[in-house]
């Protein structure tokens, strides 16, 4: 009874922290992209609602990685003001064991896993999906949001741009090198003094033509170069809002889709873009389970804190935690992707490394 009364009390204190936690490290990762974000609206002139619509999709894409951190914040400030009041050495004395005292943390960290893990496998995939779309939609609009003057720009509907001089407002563009491998077998080149973008009027920021003027196409087939110059040539640019599953980057993927695509025998599929997939994949189930690492690592490293401020001290060691995490958990990443190291074995080590880390120390919790 004792055992159950602690656990609603507890749950009751972490649950509005947890989410608190949430909302801050949102706001934390947004900041991160807040240059970014300005950028659209100051330079671009893209619409502040068309901006929160993608603070929102980004939000969404944050938060398998939210959960985990928000839970050892949560926990760590829980169970380090338990401690810190003296609570933990009362329940002890009056009979609680460490596993009831644990319990609320467990539970805790059940839950939020089974949420990530949901959130991870479908959820944060649509809203990088969403974003993408976005950027590709305002890329139609405006070639400034995606092309930059002076430099060579991957991400224009599949086509390697350069140009000299870029008018948002015009849609023109102007000294402009084109490339465009969309068929691999025959890949051309297309110089041109002038570029304006024409958006279709019945499809607006879904189906738009590159027109140029004044220019030259190169084409090499069986080493033989082709060169034919215009006065004026259109180039049709792809639907930015295809769903097609082949089109998505490998962090828009369902877990299904990933699934799908790696039991394939496509002869598309490369050594390198399998590494890809098999990484994202394992890296979508090992974030989801670090919630329970943490939870554990959360319990032992609050019951220890005894310091004045609990609060200060309770967030400097979460955050201590979560940092050491993920230059571990992108090093090994870089790893994997690079092919040094085997995607399974990458992605997750560094919740291999913490669990031993966490049962080290609720042992010696537990012990002491």
């Amino acid at each position: 009874m004792r055992s159950k009364l602690f656990v609603r009390y507890v749950l009751a204190e972490m649950i509005p922290t947890f989410l608190l936690g949430v909302f801050v490290f949102v706001f934390i990762l947004l900041m991160f992209q807040a240059l970014r974000l300005t950028e659209f609206v100051l330079v671009h002139g893209v619409k502040l609602s068309t901006v929160l619509q993608m603070m929102g999709y980004l939000s969404t894409s944050f938060l398998p990685i939210l959960f985990p951190m928000s839970l050892i914040f949560t926990v760590i400030l829980t169970y380090g003001r338990l401690s810190s009041d003296s609570e933990v050495v009362a329940l002890r004395a009056a009979g609680l064991s460490m596993v009831s005292i644990s319990a609320p943390a467990v539970l805790l960290s059940i839950l939020v896993s089974t949420l990530s893990l949901q959130t991870s496998f479908h959820i944060a995939p649509w809203g990088n999906r969403q974003f993408e779309v976005l950027v590709s939609k305002l890329g139609s609009m405006k070639p400034g949001v995606t092309i930059k003057e002076g430099t060579f720009s991957e991400g224009f509907f599949d086509l390697v741009v350069y140009a000299n001089r870029v008018d948002n407002k015009l849609g023109t563009l102007e000294d402009v090198f084109i490339y465009d491998e969309r068929k691999n077998e025959a890949p051309i080149t297309v110089i041109a003094k002038q570029g304006r973008l024409v958006q279709d009027p019945d499809r607006p920021g879904h189906s738009a033509s590159l027109e140029l003027t004044h220019g030259s196409i190169h084409r090499t087939t069986n080493n033989r170069h082709t060169k034919i110059d215009f006065s004026t040539y259109d180039i049709q640019l792809f639907d930015p809002v295809s769903e097609n599953v082949h089109s998505k980057s490998p962090p828009s993927l369902t877990i299904s889709e990933l699934m799908t695509l790696l039991q394939s025998k496509s002869q598309d599929m490369t050594k390198e873009k399998r590494i890809e997939l098999e990484t994202e994949f394992h890296k979508r189930i090992a974030i989801g389970l670090a919630c329970m690492v943490f939870g554990i690592i959360g319990v032992a490293l609050g019951t220890v804190t005894n310091r004045r401020n609990v609060k200060a001290g309770g967030a400097v060691l979460s955050i201590g935690i979560i940092v050491t995490y993920w230059i571990l958990y992108v090093t090994s990443e870089s790893l994997a992707r690079s092919g040094q190291l085997p995607p399974w074995f990458a992605m997750w080590l560094a919740n291999f490394l913490f669990s031993i880390a966490g049962i080290f120390l609720i042992r010696r919790v537990w012990n002491g």
